[in-house]
């Protein structure tokens, strides 16, 4: 069965780290997501360190703002509106989460879809709380349990907060 880890970054500068480790860890860009609220743009999270290339590339209309290096790299990026929290910038699994029937879900909003993948209740409120006001949630999705023990070290190496670990529900 899939699994997810999860954690919290409090920067954007965090954030990255996490993100760039776990691509040299070698974790794919389909298996990394990421969620954030638009309160700064993707601007700070999404600037491509050490290169002279062009401060990452234009967005499409959805997102708003500047996407490239890090966020870049990681697929389904875009912007939504979360009911009864605001815009949100989301990257990877989470955004067909958010985007689905999880939202409409009896608890909603974000809580409601971080249950659909399989967070237990009181966590998914503790995390919709925390990127409320302001920290970025990260997720790996992986079926290896040496791939979580890796995720996990990252994520713990890092600073990174709350770090855990749920099973993912199937989409039957």
């Amino acid at each position: 069965m899939a699994k997810a880890v999860f954690c919290l970054a409090g920067s954007s500068t965090q954030a990255e780290a996490i993100v760039d480790d776990l691509k040299m860890s070698g974790f794919s860009n389909n298996d990394i997501s990421v969620l954030f609220p638009d309160k700064w743009g993707t601007r700070e999270f999404a600037h491509e360190h050490h290169t002279k290339a062009p401060e990452g590339a234009a967005a499409g209309a959805g997102t708003g703002g500047i996407l490239g290096g890090t966020l870049g790299w990681l697929v389904g990026i875009g912007s939504l509106a979360i009911p009864g929290l605001g815009p949100f910038i989301a990257a990877g699994p989470i955004m067909a989460a958010l985007s689905g029937a999880a939202v409409g879900a009896t608890v909603g909003g974000l809580a409601g879809a971080l249950i659909g993948l399989g967070i237990p209740e009181y966590e998914a409120r503790l995390f919709e709380g925390e990127v409320k006001q302001g920290k970025i949630l990260i997720s790996v999705h992986t079926e290896n349990g040496d791939d979580r023990d890796r995720a996990k070290e990252i994520f713990k190496s890092l600073g990174a907060e709350h770090v855990g670990v749920s099973e993912e529900k199937s989409a039957d």
